[in-house]
């Protein structure tokens, strides 16, 4: 089921440069905007659910002025020293923005309880409840640039990349959880074999991490962490491994063009296929295949 965020408000001076750029997971949200400034620009803003704001880049003198209530002095964000903001449900929020000509951000909204359930972990409801405003984390901003590149990209990755990014985002690194994490092993062999069983069948299909989280019986949380430590690889790693796995078994089995084999493994086009060929195997599908019939 799709997360649609429910957000309220009321702003003025924008431009949105290329539209909203959009990723739903299971119970988040994440939203890339580009903007263009007026000479003001701003207003106030009342979201449902929780979120994460991360002010990624911004062109200019000036700095949005972040403010609890609309007379309040604010404080300036800034994208180098300041860019994360961790704003609770129903919290007012009032941003003043002159003298900047442009501005890109991310928001991340969620849903906590479907998270939670997710964790199979409860949520701490006191840190929901406590705003974080304006502050600089390198391993939340590091995970913001991942995913805006994500969705900003010409060929954006399956869902397993995206949700594990996003997950890790929102509870890792904001240590939501009501009790310290579980130490995690590795899976049993069941449940790696039946995971990578279904990988390999539905390679070239987006899968999203609850589903693989359900087949092993446990959390997504725990489930991500545990199959890296039994395979060396992040799930979105092992399926794209697969997905060129079954590539190559074209490549050699006949003479299929590349379109028709991009196709059939699950990339939107030659030209991804080719890429992605290229930054795995190091060389071209076409130099692939000829080294390997030679």
């Amino acid at each position: 089921m799709t997360f649609q965020p429910r957000m309220q408000n009321r702003i003025e001076g924008f431009s949105v440069v290329g539209g909203l750029r959009r990723r739903n997971w299971n119970g988040i949200t994440a939203d890339l905007w580009d903007v263009q400034c007026a000479a003001y620009a701003g207003g106030h803003y009342l979201a449902r659910d929780p979120r994460l704001f991360i002010l990624l880049d911004q062109q200019g003198e000036g700095r949005p002025n972040v403010k609890l209530t609309p007379l309040g002095r604010g404080a300036p964000q800034d994208s180098r020293e300041s860019p994360i903001s961790y704003i609770p449900a129903e919290m007012d929020l009032w941003v003043d923005i002159t003298q900047v000509q442009s501005v890109r951000h991310l928001d991340i909204h969620f849903d906590a309880d479907v998270v939670s359930r997710r964790l199979g972990e409860e949520i701490d409801p006191e840190k929901l409840k406590n705003p974080q405003l304006l502050f600089f984390d390198q391993r939340v901003l590091a995970l913001a640039e991942l995913i805006a590149a994500d969705i900003a990209g010409p060929d954006p990755l399956h869902d397993l990349y995206g949700d594990g990014l996003a997950l890790a985002l929102v509870v890792d690194v904001l240590k939501v959880l009501k009790s310290p994490p579980r130490r995690r092993g590795v899976l049993a062999p069941w449940q790696l074999r039946r995971v990578t069983d279904f990988l390999t069948a539905h390679c070239t299909r987006g899968v999203r991490l609850q589903e693989l989280a359900d087949l092993a019986g446990l959390s997504a949380s725990h489930f991500s962490h545990s199959f890296k430590a039994s395979t060396g690889l992040a799930p979105h790693e092992w399926q794209m491994t697969a997905r060129l796995d079954r590539a190559k078994t074209l490549l050699l089995s006949g003479d299929q063009p590349l379109t028709a084999i991009a196709a059939e493994t699950g990339f939107s086009d030659q030209a991804h296929f080719t890429r992605a060929f290229r930054k795995h195997n190091g060389t071209s599908p076409a130099r692939w295949k000829k080294a390997r019939l030679a």
